[in-house]
């Protein structure tokens, strides 16, 4: 899906260029062509690729998420707690 996405994006720029350019190559069955209808044309095409390129990155990302590593350091810390009986802290483990 990136690749496509990729795809659609050289498209739509290039539809951009030759379309500002020469509107009658774009547009053939007008009988006087515009540049709007280019521009309009192109900047879907340009968004629809930019959010298919995002939301196939984030499906990417969300297949491999990274491991989760913990240390040895971290399980072993001493946790503050409170005794109910004389309000003090200690420590436990």
């Amino acid at each position: 899906m990136i690749i496509l996405s990729i795809n659609l994006l050289i498209l739509s720029v290039g539809l951009l260029i030759v379309g500002l350019i020469k509107p009658g190559w774009i547009l053939f069955w007008m009988e006087k062509p515009g540049r709007m209808p280019i521009i309009i044309l192109s900047s879907v095409l340009f968004m629809v690729g930019v959010v298919m390129f995002t939301e196939a990155n984030l499906e990417k990302v969300n297949a491999n998420p990274p491991p989760v590593s913990q240390t040895k350091e971290a399980s072993e810390t001493p946790v503050p707690a409170v005794d109910e009986k004389t309000k003090t802290i200690k420590e436990v483990k």
